[in-house]
């Protein structure tokens, strides 16, 4: 992995941590998924124009296929974390959702996409799962805890997380697709198909708005630029490397919650980052 890409991972990774916290913090729901979706739609449309009229791309059925898939799969993705979020902790529902990502996007880069990551690369891998995992603490409590329900929309966003990462990596580096309007189509997308929910939850825009509009801001502008940063990485890295690489956020995440949630249990958590951190310099290294 070259220098460039693992700073522009790192950078996305603090981004990406700060607008789920801001997601958490909002009190999330449908219409502020939808909400910031559409915000973040109008505010990079000018930046998306920009980059047609200057690359001029040409796109046939198979790039709009792909835009789809990436528009459908990344629907589910932020509808689950946001029931996650809204079932349990930050620092549970964080790390579970991150962790088991990278892990079924690296296998199936290998199964589907015929990329031969080395073996310390995979040792990489599986130090920033393990890592991810142990943040979650002792898997008796979480019943007890409450975060049972929160640990399976966890688990399901995080199969999203490995669905999306592959389709997006077939369309900006097989197809040519420029990471930031492959990115742009999939929030319009989203936009597109939760507007039906949006209408029938109508009366709550107005007070959602009111309430939570500085974190919608936030997310509008943070979520789109954290996964823009990764898709260009992905261009020029195989994504074996990047997925797993980008789970540093769980270290940034956990934090955020140990100490700005007081979520607590900062050993175990700063144990389990420890195993994260020397996971990314394997990847680096290998």
């Amino acid at each position: 992995m070259t220098a460039l890409a693992l700073a522009l991972i790192l950078a996305a990774a603090f981004i990406h941590a700060s607008w789920n916290f801001l997601l958490k913090r909002s009190g999330g729901g449908n219409v502020f998924v939808w909400l910031f979706a559409l915000l973040s739609a109008a505010i990079y449309a000018p930046l998306v124009a920009a980059v047609v009229w200057w690359r001029e791309p040409q796109f046939g059925p198979i790039h709009y296929a792909l835009m789809l898939a990436s528009a459908v799969v990344h629907t589910g993705y932020y509808m689950l974390l946001d029931r996650g979020y809204r079932s349990g902790e930050f620092s549970v529902v964080y790390p579970i959702a991150r962790g088991t990502g990278p892990l079924i996007t690296m296998l199936a880069a290998v199964l589907l996409l015929h990329e031969e990551p080395g073996p310390v690369a995979v040792g990489g891998a599986l130090l920033i799962g393990a890592g991810a995992f142990l943040l979650t603490g002792d898997p008796r409590r979480l019943r007890e805890s409450g975060n049972l329900h929160a640990v399976g929309f966890a688990l399901l966003t995080g199969c999203t997380i490995a669905t999306y990462t592959m389709v997006d990596k077939v369309a900006v580096a097989a197809f040519l697709v420029p990471p930031l309007v492959q990115d742009w189509a999939s929030n319009l997308g989203r936009v597109v198909l939760m507007t039906p929910l949006a209408i029938r939850a109508r009366s709550e825009l107005a007070p959602t708005w009111r309430r939570s509009w500085k974190e919608i801001v936030g997310v509008a502008v943070l979520s789109p630029l954290s996964y823009i940063l990764v898709l260009t990485a992905m261009v020029f890295t195989p994504v074996s490397y990047v997925a797993p690489a980008r789970e540093i956020s769980i270290l940034i995440g956990a934090l955020m919650g140990a100490h700005l949630l007081r979520e607590g249990d900062a050993l175990r958590k700063g144990a389990a980052a420890s195993a994260m951190v020397a996971g990314i310099v394997c990847l680096a290294l290998g």
